[in-house]
């Protein structure tokens, strides 16, 4: 069996993380079995459709850095791949439902349907939903009334007293009873669309889909699927309903835990690989031992038979690690590369939205070798290395005291410091390294205490960036004026 997978969202929103992680493991399964990912878009609610969204879902792929195999902007054998290009073969099917009279035209009107569920509700019945007020219409009736300009919809007929069974892969057997399915469902609404399930159903057909990967959500929905491809007289598709993504409350993962469309994650800094990475890992496993993958190592391992039936619980902290990791593993020029619109956005080179000079630039791939192990997103670079594009403000002099010292012996700390700065400048970080410690002893000071009044001095802060690579990009000049602005604030200070 050739193995046909498929991601159908429906263009009413951004793409976020459970969409991506159905998208995912749907590609990562074709991969793994040599087959074929297929792009749907399901865009046949009108009222939310927004072509915005459409142009969201390609730029999030480009991104992520994976595609499918056919769909909209590829083409294929079995195409058009948007729904609201295929309205034709919907009705097609719906009305060779009702001539077999497994479905039915339904005139009840918008008032009828809402006093019947207002009554339901007042009654607090049992059985909710459509009453099947015209389940009895004969197909020549309902054809009749239509062509007379009625407007009616089909309903799907549920057989009755019966029971549904299916398998699923990852949850095993499942049993529902047909008296519990949504009753007499709308397959065809007045305006000639289809509803998700007819089209879903026959899209998933016509197109040779062999599995459906889906979020548990739509579990409820699969015995509806699994009686309409009995009635058109199909097999259905193998189900395999994922692991939901939770947040660390135990509730389904949303935007009150943080960030959850992917375009809140690019804003954030997130690099495409760690998400991948880490979303790969939301409800599947793969090799023992290892949380690092590409994406063709995650193709070639990803098996429907790993896969937990427990939710996943998405955790922001991990995965700040994993992008952290990859951050890393990027060259000094690669990570300035994905790190400079950040920058400019954070004015790091005046304005903000203002562009680094060549001088500018230099200094800002340079200083990637600083930063690269203290960053978790991209966007905590600008504030990182401010201090090497402008003068930060001067500390109170409080600020360069370290502990168990005073302010006159921090003073002199200073101005020893200020002797150092061109020697430093001027060394690779183990010479400059043994350099500083030999003084260290030589002053009978710690090593530590000499270190930090001169790392304020130079950037503003007690927590910064390694020394010796800040005093060699600032260069001696700027580091020196820099210190004497620190020995002029600490001098203007009277001793107590």
């Amino acid at each position: 069996m050739k193995i046909r997978d498929r991601y159908a969202p429906s263009p009413t929103g951004l793409q976020h993380i459970g969409g991506v992680r159905t998208a995912l493991f749907n590609y990562l399964f074709a991969q793994s079995q040599g087959g074929a990912f297929i792009l749907r878009l399901e865009d046949t609610d009108r009222t939310r459709f927004d072509a915005a969204f459409v142009q969201n879902l390609y730029d999030t792929f480009t991104w992520l850095g994976f595609r499918w195999d056919e769909g909209p902007d590829r083409g294929g054998p079995v195409g058009p791949y948007i729904q609201s290009e295929r309205i034709s073969l919907y009705q097609k099917h719906a009305q060779a439902l009702v001539q077999q009279g497994l479905a039915y035209y339904c005139f009840c009107s918008a008032e009828r349907l809402e006093a019947l569920r207002e009554e339901q509700a007042k009654n607090h019945a049992q059985e909710t939903g459509y009453d099947r007020h015209c389940r009895t219409l004969s197909p020549d009736e309902g054809a009749a009334r239509i062509a007379a300009g009625e407007k009616g919809v089909i309903r799907l007929k549920i057989p009755l007293g019966e029971t549904t069974r299916f398998n699923d892969q990852l949850l095993g057997a499942i049993e529902w009873k047909n008296d519990a399915v949504t009753p007499d469902p709308v397959l065809l609404k007045s305006d000639g669309f289809p509803t998700y399930h007819l089209a879903n159903v026959v899209d998933d057909h016509l197109m040779g889909i062999s599995h459906v990967l889906r979020a548990q959500e739509w579990l409820p929905s699969t015995p509806l699927h699994v009686i309409m491809y009995r009635l058109f007289g199909w097999d259905h598709p193998v189900f395999c309903h994922l692991p939901m993504v939770m947040g660390q409350d135990g509730k389904k993962l949303s935007k009150r835990h943080g960030a959850t469309s992917i375009d809140e994650f690019r804003r954030q800094g997130y690099l495409s690989e760690a998400l991948i990475n880490y979303v790969a890992l939301l409800g599947a496993s793969y090799q023992e031992g290892k949380d690092l993958y590409t994406l063709e190592e995650l193709g070639a391992r990803f098996s429907l038979d790993k896969l937990n039936k427990a939710p996943a619980v998405f955790d922001y902290q991990k995965l700040a690690w994993y992008n952290g990791q990859y951050i890393r593993m990027k060259s000094d020029a690669a990570l300035a590369a994905l790190a400079l619109p950040y920058a400019v956005e954070a004015g790091l080179f005046g304005e903000p939205g203002t562009a680094p000079d060549p001088a500018q630039c230099e200094t800002f791939t340079a200083a990637m070798v600083l930063i690269k192990e203290r960053v978790s997103l991209l966007k905590e670079i600008p504030d990182k290395i401010r201090y090497l594009f402008a003068d930060p403000p001067i500390p109170a002099p409080a600020e360069f005291i370290p502990k168990k010292l005073d302010l006159q012996r921090t003073r002199e700390l200073l101005a020893i410091g200020r002797d150092m700065v061109e020697p430093l400048a001027a060394l690779p970080d183990p010479e400059a390294e043994a350099f500083i410690k030999e003084r260290a002893v030589q002053e009978g000071v710690k090593l530590g205490d000499l270190m930090m009044p001169l790392r304020v001095a130079l950037t503003g802060s007690r927590v910064s960036p390694p020394l010796f690579g800040t005093i060699r990009l600032l260069g001696p000049a700027r580091s020196l004026e820099r210190l004497d602005r620190a020995l002029a604030t600490c001098r203007s200070v009277a001793f107590p």
